[in-house]
C-alpha cells in the first residue's frame, strides 16, 4: 500500500510522523517525486523481508527507526537509526526487519542512462 504526498513547490515534512506500519508486511509512502529523483518512506514491521533484487537508478537508504540486515552485493549491513547506506544502480540488495524498521529510500537518476 502506498500514500503520496507529493509537491513541486517547497516542503517541509516531520518524518516521524509519517510513521505508521502495517499490521504486516511494507507500507511506503511517496513523499517527493519529480523526473530526476524520488523520496519514499518504507515502514517494515517485525520479520519482513524484501527479496533480492536491483534497482536500474542510484539510491540511498537513511535509517530512521527501527532495526535491520540490509544484504548489499552480499554484503552485510545492520541496519539501526542514523545509518546511511549508498546503493549504486543494478547493485543487488535484499532486506530483513528484525524489528519495526523505517527508512527513507531516495532514488535518483543513473547518469549512465541520463540523456
Amino acid at each position: 500500500m502506498s500514500a503520496t504526498i507529493t509537491n513541486s513547490t517547497s516542503l517541509a515534512i516531520n518524518l516521524r510522523e509519517q510513521i505508521e506500519y502495517p499490521r504486516s508486511g511494507v507500507l511506503s509512502k511517496v513523499l517527493v517525486k519529480d523526473n530526476h529523483c524520488q523520496h519514499t518512506l518504507f515502514c517494515l514491521t517485525t520479520g519482513t523481508d524484501i527479496a533480492e533484487h536491483t534497482s536500474t537508478r542510484n539510491a540511498t537508504v537513511t535509517v530512521i527507526e527501527g532495526k535491520g540486515n540490509l544484504t548489499l552485493a552480499g554484503r552485510e549491513i545492520f541496519l539501526e537509526p542514523g545509518v546511511f547506506v549508498f546503493m549504486p544502480a543494478n547493485a543487488p540488495h535484499a532486506l530483513q526487519a528484525q524489528e519495526n524498521l523505517t527508512f527513507l529510500l531516495t532514488l535518483s537518476e543513473n547518469p549512465q542512462h541520463s540523456n
